[in-house]
């Protein structure tokens, strides 16, 4: 049984550029990063149980209130990419993330990045402890 220093859950998500997401250059418009790291998040909350409904329908909000990005390479039209997101486990009540961004064809880095939610009520109050649902989570995947 590996311990919480070994666990390491993370999710991967193919995408491939739209002209949508690209600016007069021809690379990915910078503000479509973040739309990447939310699919990354999205297909991490399906395989590991912890989306976004499930947070929702256990009482809470997980706004983002930081989000951070750094740029390597560029990435243009038509070009497919991986984009990960590696849950960061921490004892407070958020939920941080790291991501990284690679070419498909070559493994080349693209961008790397960081994200962090907290949790607020239905009240929309910030809740400073971990909710019950979220350390019940966190104890399945030996994270506690």
């Amino acid at each position: 049984m590996s311990n919480k220093a070994t666990v390491h859950l993370a999710a991967s998500k193919e995408i491939c550029i739209r002209f949508s997401e690209v600016d007069s250059m021809g690379f990915v418009w910078h503000g479509s990063y973040a739309l990447y790291f939310e699919d990354a998040r999205e297909t991490f909350g399906a395989m590991y149980g912890i989306s976004y409904l499930d947070i929702f329908n256990n009482g809470y909000y997980a706004p983002l209130v930081d989000l951070a990005f750094s740029f390597k390479q560029p990435l243009s039209y038509g070009k497919k990419a991986i984009v990960t997101a590696s849950f960061r486990n921490t004892p407070a009540a958020k939920i941080l993330f790291d991501y990284e961004i690679k070419k498909v064809d070559d493994g080349t880095l693209i961008a790397t990045g960081s994200s962090v939610q907290v949790f607020l009520d239905h009240e929309y109050r910030l809740v400073w402890t971990l909710p019950p649902f979220f350390a019940e989570w966190k104890r399945k995947h030996n994270l506690l």
